[in-house]
């Protein structure tokens, strides 16, 4: 199954996201108005970078409160990592596995079309695993 089944609901959706020259206090305020853990970084309408909780654990645990005035372009993960729509589920949290990652973008034609979570990919594959043990029990009591 691939992620443009995940987001087939979603196309179109505005995708929340912050601007590369907002400041990380600005950042902080959406992540917490939206109840959100990260955030893609755009600049010209392109993702540049993601903006996630653990950035702002890091700069502000190395630097302090002085950090919240720093553009994103200073504090966010660059470059971003992402997937495409026609990519796998299982590839895709295999990725974030091992890049130890919780968002990634979401591509198609070299847009971001969405931003997708772990809890997204595993949600959908729980959801799958589900269903086919029901559909075998099912089976198993007409058989």
């Amino acid at each position: 199954m691939t992620i443009a089944r995940i987001i087939e609901g979603r196309r179109g959706a505005e995708v929340i996201s912050c601007d590369s020259n907002d400041t990380m206090r600005e950042a902080v305020a959406l992540l917490a108005k939206k109840r959100i853990g990260a955030v893609p970084v755009m600049r010209g309408g392109s993702v540049v970078g993601i903006f996630s909780e653990r950035d702002v654990i890091y700069k502000l645990a190395n630097e302090g409160e002085a950090c919240l005035n720093r553009p994103l372009t200073d504090v966010m993960t660059a470059p971003p990592i992402t997937v495409e729509t026609t990519s796998l589920i299982n590839e895709a949290l295999a990725l974030m596995t091992r890049r130890r990652i919780r968002h990634l973008p979401v591509m198609e034609n070299g847009a971001m079309v969405a931003f997708i979570s772990i809890g997204d990919l595993v949600k959908y594959h729980t959801d799958e695993v589900e269903h086919e043990a029901e559909a075998l029990r099912e089976y198993i009591q007409t058989a």
